[in-house]
């Protein structure tokens, strides 16, 4: 991990304190910022979350998806926690603590947002962190590549469905033209110019070539997403000052969302037989969020000043902590794991496994 993934919970944390004071010392810039919109789409922002999501797409290869067949119950798994459980699940939780228990302590008209931010989180399967955390727990990189260029083909066409549907469902109304704005905006446009830049490199450079832009990409990307959150805080800055509890209260319903998914699909996985290497991503793609695509989506639909915003920033602040909690318990647990009958079973008539290779 780079300094600035390692540290992203720090960066994130001073990103508030620094947007907070600057969105009163700058009001009338923030309000310019906030203004420079055409067909309701922020020209800067847009900017911003196409320089956060681009380079995390170059990475993904999307002919992985014809090894998608030699990791059929580890794929199978995580599609079912990632477009099933994550986001019905996280509709009910946000149900639960944000329309009922914890009602009291936020602002009566920004609950529906809150609630949209959490399901917009929860829509969108992690895609560029995940590479990561499956480096650490040694897991299979040829499953995990698959899988995530699987998640985004999926993403370009139920991210939208999903999302309207569970909004539906929480009385919560968004025009659907906006909603297939930001997935033509933030998904498909993204997707379509990252394969572009992808095949050109190879084509003149080969893998060479690739690695070394994704060297120059990797920390303007991080650069923009702290941007971004500048930019948010500055306009949630006084929201936050009258009820500081408003963060800790929306990280309760993300964080049990987070151990929820990661410990059903690590244990749907050792039931089913897959090896350790299959299940540690499996378990971690099924926890975290492609939180870039969320909070441009928030954006986009429900503005800056949004409860939706600020909902889906939350599980910024709380990836990189959270996610590393779970690959050390992924890692400890792994002798568990592989006494499983239907591990051992399986792994007795299985080919040698591939070695694990950084990626």
């Amino acid at each position: 991990m780079s300094i600035f993934e390692r540290y992203l919970t720090l960066w994130v944390a001073l990103c508030i304190i620094a947007g907070i004071a600057l969105g009163h010392a700058f009001s009338p810039v923030f309000h310019l910022i906030g203004s420079a919109e055409v067909a309701k789409v922020n020209l800067p922002m847009a900017g911003l979350i196409w320089l956060m999501i681009i380079p995390m797409l170059i990475k993904v290869d999307f002919a992985a998806l014809g090894e998608v067949r030699d990791h059929w119950r580890g794929i199978g798994v995580t599609l079912f926690i990632n477009w099933v459980v994550k986001p019905f699940g996280m509709a009910a939780l946000g149900w639960i603590f944000i329309a009922h228990l914890f009602r009291p302590w936020l602002p009566a008209d920004q609950i529906d947002s809150y609630i949209a931010g959490l399901i917009l989180l929860a829509a969108a399967p992690c895609t560029a962190m995940v590479f990561v955390w499956s480096n650490l727990t040694k897991g299979d990189p040829n499953f995990t590549l698959s899988q995530v260029a699987l998640n985004d083909t999926i993403m370009v066409v139920a991210f939208a469905p999903i999302v309207g549907l569970l909004l539906g469902l929480s009385a919560i109304t968004v025009p659907w033209s906006t909603l297939a704005l930001s997935v033509g905006l933030y998904i498909l446009a993204p997707v379509i110019a990252a394969q572009v830049i992808r095949k050109a490199l190879l084509n003149s450079g080969g893998q060479a070539a690739l690695d070394a832009l994704m060297a120059r990409l990797q920390p303007l990307s991080i650069v923009a997403l702290l941007a971004t959150l500048v930019l948010l805080f500055g306009f949630q800055g006084d929201q936050i000052i009258k009820q500081p509890l408003i963060i800790a209260i929306l990280a309760v319903p993300i964080l049990i969302q987070v151990y929820f998914n990661s410990g059903l699909a690590y244990l749907l996985n050792r039931l089913t037989g897959e090896a350790h290497c299959v299940a540690g991503p499996s378990a971690l793609i099924g926890a975290s969020n492609f939180f870039e695509l969320a909070v441009a989506a928030a954006i986009s639909i429900f503005g800056f000043q949004s409860g939706a915003a600020l909902a889906t920033v939350v599980g910024v602040l709380i990836e990189v902590p959270v996610m590393l909690s779970i690959v050390a318990i992924v890692n400890a647990s792994r002798g568990w794991y592989e006494r499983g009958g239907a591990v051992r079973k399986v792994a007795a008539g299985r080919e040698t496994l591939p070695p694990f290779s950084d990626l």
